[in-house]
């Protein structure tokens, strides 16, 4: 399992989600916090590239041990790129979540949106 970290660079959604924003492009993947809740990931089932997301709804779900979890998305928009990588090695998730163990990359369909997300700061406090 990774340490428990949540990187400034990064935002937060309240459901243990994150985003990397680039541009109108997003990366999504779920916090350490929502890895660490799950337990050993055993599969990830994607959404379809060219399928859309809606902001505050599941796009995917997520198998642990424990488990069958639905992936809530912090932005809404296209998905563009799905991270293939987790087939055949879901424990990424656990291990990296914030690096390999990214989930999908989203085209962005309303980048206003992003001002909603949280901050590091502010989504750590929440996990108290």
């Amino acid at each position: 399992m990774a340490d428990g970290t949540y990187p400034e660079e990064l935002l937060y959604h309240p459901e243990h989600d994150w985003a990397r924003i680039d541009g109108d492009v997003a990366t999504f993947g779920i916090t350490w916090f929502a890895q660490d809740a799950l337990g050993e990931v055993v599969f990830f089932d994607p959404p379809e590239v060219g399928s859309s997301t809606t902001k505050d709804e599941s796009y995917a779900e997520v198998e642990s041990v424990k488990a069958v979890s639905d992936v809530v998305a912090p932005l809404s928009g296209e998905i563009v790129e799905v991270n293939t990588g987790l087939a055949d090695a879901p424990e990424t998730i656990n291990t990296d979540p914030y690096g390999e163990g990214w989930l999908v990359k989203v085209k962005l369909s309303d980048t206003s949106q992003v001002d909603e997300l949280l901050d590091q700061p502010t989504y750590v406090s929440g996990l108290d």
